[in-house]
């Protein structure tokens, strides 16, 4: 690769940061939510602690399908926002809005019939099971409008207005600290719900987001601002196309989130007190994380849309920056996290609600998982950042989803129940079993140029050029 287009190309860098920055810091703002409920639950106890922890895997669960359904609309709103196709980019929308309506609703259902069902697949404790339900079954009521967010938001960015979700982020933010607070604490004369108030809090906070953009939209007249009716204007063929990319997405996301969920269940069952303190670090570690999703959507709006415009060497020239800067940043961020890793877990260890070990398993899964991001970040930006936004969301379900359903899961059963590895053994284990053969195959998988599959004539026809001068 050609590392030095990085330094010498200045408007790569004015585009990409202009970009990546209003994402990263809505992303921060919208990690915050898990980051104000854990800090304020920690203060409850392990128990309280470990079982919010257990009970938010379904509500993550349904947002990773939603990230898939979303990730399957940037294929087509990146390169129609390349040509300017409104009415495709409308289409693209209604069929979105209907999906994920559907995902998250079959979830909210999920945890209101069977809380309980849920909760045993992490853990059997009474005292977590109980606590789990309690959150569960109010928070559900939050997975409808966290999918319209997060649809409405990718829309906006992908249509280059990156501002108004930050700005509807530092809002409802605010509110749901301040709720948090309130709730569940009992304070200024509010009854003190504890577990309960945390979930009622999500769930108010999260409503405003998109009542916050859709009143916004249409004040400014933005993409989002038009009849309902040109959301329903689309045919077979339009459902075809939209699912034959955003399927594959889907099935991506929905498995690998189900790998994810069956390896915080072996977490789990090696202890409570463990699992809290895997809950720590991923709860910062998802701030961390907003810089790297920031930069992946200025990967798909830059690709995309050179793409969709048939500018194929652009497009390959900015997915090879972003191939090298991704890594890097997970570089250094990686080591900041390290340095600060005692003043980080002891935002949530104060009052000594929190066990030794808790706080113990903490520290130990943060300097190895840091110091290991910059490799999860080489398959990150390719399955997520390039392939996707190239039209190409097969291959990056199968290198996904192989690495960790074929090496990860197998590996990390068999370094628990078999060699019988203590906590942070295990998480090595699942950690670079995943990694190391997914950021191989993506690397190969991006030499090839196979991943420019266009959406648009004049994609296509880029591609035949490009194709015909190398």
């Amino acid at each position: 690769m050609k590392y030095h287009y990085l330094i010498k190309d200045r408007n790569f860098w004015k585009v990409a940061l202009r970009l990546a920055l209003p994402v990263a810091i809505q992303n921060v703002l919208t990690s915050s939510f898990q980051l104000v409920d854990t800090m304020m639950v920690s203060r409850l106890g392990d128990v309280a602690l470990s079982s919010v922890g257990m009970a938010s895997q379904l509500g993550w669960f349904s947002a990773l399908l939603t990230f898939g359904l979303c990730s399957g609309m940037s294929v087509f709103v990146s390169q129609y926002w390349g040509i300017r196709d409104l009415r495709g980019i409308r289409r693209t929308l209604g069929m979105t809005l209907i999906s994920g309506m559907t995902v998250s609703c079959m979830f909210m259902f999920l945890a209101l019939a069977a809380p309980e069902g849920v909760l045993h697949v992490f853990n059997r404790d009474p005292a977590v099971v109980a606590s789990g339900c309690r959150y569960l079954t109010i928070v559900c009521f939050s997975y409808p409008a966290v999918m319209l967010t997060n649809v409405l938001s990718t829309l906006l960015r992908n249509t280059e207005r990156v501002k108004l979700p930050m700005y509807v982020s530092m809002v409802t933010t605010l509110v749901n600290a301040a709720a948090n607070y309130v709730l569940i604490f009992g304070a200024f004369g509010m009854p003190r719900l504890g577990i309960a108030g945390a979930a009622i809090a999500t769930c108010i906070s999260s409503w405003l987001g998109p009542v916050l953009l859709l009143i916004c939209s249409f004040a400014e007249k933005n993409m989002l601002a038009g009849k309902l009716s040109d959301l329903l204007k689309f045919s077979m063929h339009d459902l075809s196309a939209f699912f034959s990319r955003a399927m594959p997405v889907m099935l991506n996301e929905g498995l690998w989130a189900a790998g994810i969920l069956t390896l915080n269940s072996i977490y789990s069952n090696m202890g409570y007190e463990y699992y809290a303190g895997m809950t720590i670090y991923k709860t910062f570690a998802e701030l961390a994380f907003a810089f790297y999703v920031g930069l992946g959507n200025a990967c798909v709006i830059m690709v995309g849309k050179s793409v969709g415009q048939g500018k194929i060497s652009r497009a390959v020239d900015d997915a090879e920056r972003f191939s090298f800067l991704m890594p890097a940043v997970g570089l250094v961020i990686g080591g900041i996290m390290i340095l600060l890793r005692h003043q980080l877990v002891s935002i949530f260890s104060a009052g000594e609600s929190l066990s030794v070990l808790t706080i113990t398993t903490a520290l130990a899964v943060t300097v190895f998982c840091s110091a290991e991001s910059w490799m999860r970040n080489i398959s990150y930006v390719q399955v997520v950042g390039v392939f996707r936004s190239g039209g190409d969301t097969l291959t990056g379900m199968l290198i996904d989803l192989g690495s960790l359903w074929l090496f990860s899961i197998p590996l990390a059963f068999a370094a628990d129940r078999l060699l019988h590895l203590p906590f942070l053994g295990v998480v090595i284990v699942a950690y670079l079993a995943e990694d190391i053969p997914k950021a191989i195959l993506c690397l190969l998988h991006l030499k090839t140029r196979r991943w420019l599959k266009p959406v648009t004539e004049e994609g296509r026809a880029g591609l035949k050029a490009y194709r015909d001068q190398q």
